[in-house]
């Protein structure tokens, strides 16, 4: 029966009192205001304004509606601050999945600080083995992925963010936290936390050892470095787990040692090839990038 431009020529008579101040409000003709109240006047049988010393007066009947009309351009306006809100990546939704300790890391921290920038954000953080990071993001069911290398998908773009290393966390009065670096041989007489066999980063450990020519003793698998840091912290042994959580949310009583030769990780940023950006992810990445550099 009626239209939006119906409702957008009587609001704006409504509010400017003549058909000449809403034509200058909708930046229209004159004889089209006139036109369109005319039709809606028609298609609502019923007069609408009245002429009284120049000026449009709302029958009883214009008032009635006023206020469901007033109501639909309050959501209109709600709906153009969104828009802006959204344009200017203040609001928005971002998905992310992370290894656990960059997740639980300094990935944590930047979330954190993104939700004081921009407080109406809505951010979901998963922390995931490398794997189903790669996973998340081939599927589109995570629109940032952080994971050590390596990763390859056919759907999936790749770029180093930075580089990560495995090194040695253990109790501040345990013997070898007096070094200040810490040899793999060294490791020989000592009780180890580090990953399950199957863990992607398993190999790079297992590989230094026998490069060293030392058959380590691994007292604990585990398949989150989280756990073996909580493992070491409880006197099971020394961890060997990547040196990022710690480093990002220190424990008291815990201390992180390099090991030599390095065991370095490429920390990888994951993006799926053709899925759109928001500007909230835009600016996410501008701050993930400067941050890792």
């Amino acid at each position: 029966m009626i239209n939006l431009k119906h409702i957008e020529v009587f609001h704006a008579i409504m509010r400017t009192g003549s058909v000449t101040g809403a034509a200058r409000m909708l930046n229209v003709t004159q004889p089209a205001i006139s036109s369109v109240l005319k039709h809606l006047e028609s298609r609502l049988r019923m007069k609408l304004f009245e002429r009284t010393g120049g000026r449009l007066q709302p029958t009883p009947e214009a008032n009635a509606l006023m206020p469901d009309v007033a109501g639909i351009f309050g959501r209109l306006e709600a709906i153009e601050r969104l828009t802006q809100d959204l344009a200017g990546g203040r609001l928005g939704t971002l998905s992310i999945a992370a290894s656990s300790p960059i997740a639980n890391g300094r990935l944590a921290r930047l979330v954190a600080d993104l939700l004081v920038d921009r407080p109406g954000a809505q951010i979901s953080l998963q922390a995931l083995a490398s794997p189903l990071v790669l996973d998340r993001v081939a599927n589109r069911e995570a629109e940032i992925g952080i994971a050590y290398a390596p990763v390859m998908h056919a759907e999936v773009s790749t770029e180093v963010l930075g580089r990560n290393a495995i090194g040695c966390v253990m109790r501040d009065d345990h013997p070898l936290a007096a070094r200040s670096e810490v040899q793999v041989r060294e490791l020989a007489d000592h009780a180890l936390i580090t990953y399950l066999p199957q863990a992607l980063l398993r190999p790079y450990i297992d590989r230094a050892f026998q490069e060293a020519g030392v058959v380590p003793t691994i007292a604990v698998h585990v398949g989150l470095s989280i756990t073996g840091m909580a493992l070491a912290y409880q006197e099971a042994g020394v961890a060997l787990v990547e040196l990022e959580l710690l480093d990002s949310l220190p424990v008291p009583g815990l201390v992180a040692r390099p090991l030599l030769p390095r065991i370095e990780l490429e920390t990888m940023l994951l993006l799926h090839k053709t899925a759109p950006h928001s500007r909230l992810q835009d600016h996410f990445l501008s701050v993930l990038r400067s941050t890792f550099a």
